[in-house]
């Protein structure tokens, strides 16, 4: 399939913003293109230039780890940014639908609500993995794309990876699958089967296992197609000066987040056995993420509690399949210590 055409008409005659940096890339001694302030900035670090609209430094350090060349790699302002621009790029307001598993992230739902495109749900069966059949039923000719969550959130399992690759394999649209929480799952990535599938995009981030929520940086990769069609369309200068350089320090420390992910799933399997030998809950679902989400008595309740006691964990309990459950993300030995003191002590004395 050629997804270039599954894009919106005005965007394959779109002539996106040409600034400064796509103009003269090279480099020069005297820099009086762009407007910007000559004398500097009010910081130790100048910021007073423009960033590298296409972050190559830093994709070429993202490269080196994923395995994953820079033509087949879109950086966005969070994941989120990479999500708003694919429904911007291939989403026709009011006239084409996408696809949504919940329970789920829930950021596909609102993405599709700004930008006027109808969302069709087809829930998760109840061991939360994919009702092939009732996904095929929903597809029509104006579903451009199906989002897949895996590790999926909130429940924390990774979907049968057959049943995606059955979905690469027969849907004519876009398939997003979001592996945000990849990093400590015991399944492989999709970004190994790029070259497998045109259709294919798949969502990564830095803001869960490399700790960088704050500098909000996500990563989209996919054909060189959808690349470019990404870049076609996004803001001119989307990821900051400070984000690429703190970025590429972060990269530089590979081990240190490696141990973190470590301690991470080894912290996960305790959390979860010591929830699970609890009276109060009933149960804890398998999680290759990090978090666990875990059905207990009274759980709106409970949460209520802790934020008493200044723990906060997610209320899921009125999220379709996640009756009476909380969403616990997996903490340091002590904040998981405190936790289940805290659990244990409410739910006897309930």
């Amino acid at each position: 399939m050629d997804v270039r055409e599954l894009q919106r008409e005005n965007i394959k005659n779109l002539k996106p913003y040409s600034t400064a940096r796509d103009e003269f890339k090279g480099q020069a001694s005297v820099y009086l293109d762009a407007n910007e302030n000559s004398f500097g900035s009010p910081l130790p670090a100048d910021y007073n230039r423009y960033p590298d609209p296409l972050q190559l430094d830093l994709k070429d350090a993202i490269s080196q780890i994923k395995g994953v060349p820079i033509e087949n790699m879109f950086l966005g302002n969070g994941s989120d940014e990479a999500i708003d621009l694919l429904f911007r790029a291939f989403c026709n307001p009011g006239k084409d639908n996408v696809i949504i598993l919940p329970p789920t992230y829930g950021m596909y739902e609102v993405s599709a609500n700004i930008n006027d495109v109808e969302v069709r749900k087809v829930n998760l069966t109840p061991d939360f993995q994919l009702d092939l059949e009732k996904i095929a039923e929903t597809i029509d000719g104006n579903t451009k794309m199906i989002f897949i969550c895996s590790p999926n959130n909130p429940t924390g399992n990774s979907l049968n990876r057959t049943d995606i690759e059955t979905i690469l394999a027969n849907f004519k649209g876009l398939v997003v699958i979001d592996e945000a929480y990849i990093n400590f799952a015991r399944q492989k990535t999709f970004i190994q089967e790029l070259t497998e599938y045109a259709n294919l995009v798949v969502l990564q981030t830095f803001s869960k296992a490399w700790g960088l929520a704050a500098l909000r940086l996500g990563m989209a990769f996919s054909s060189t197609h959808v690349i470019d069609i990404l870049n076609k369309v996004k803001p001119p200068y989307n990821i900051n000066q400070a984000t690429q350089d703190l970025a590429l320090a972060a990269l530089q420390n590979i081990e240190q987040v490696n141990e973190w992910i470590k301690v991470t799933v080894s912290e996960r399997d305790r959390l979860g056995n010591a929830l699970g030998r609890m009276e109060a809950v009933k149960k804890v679902y398998p999680s290759d993420a990090n978090f666990i989400l875990a059905q207990i008595d009274n759980a709106h309740n409970i949460y209520n509690q802790l934020v008493d006691q200044g723990i906060i964990v997610r209320d899921r309990s009125k999220v379709v399949l996640c009756d009476d459950c909380l969403r616990i993300t997996v903490g340091t030995v002590d904040e998981n210590n405190h936790l289940l003191t805290a659990i244990e002590q409410l739910t006897t004395n309930a």
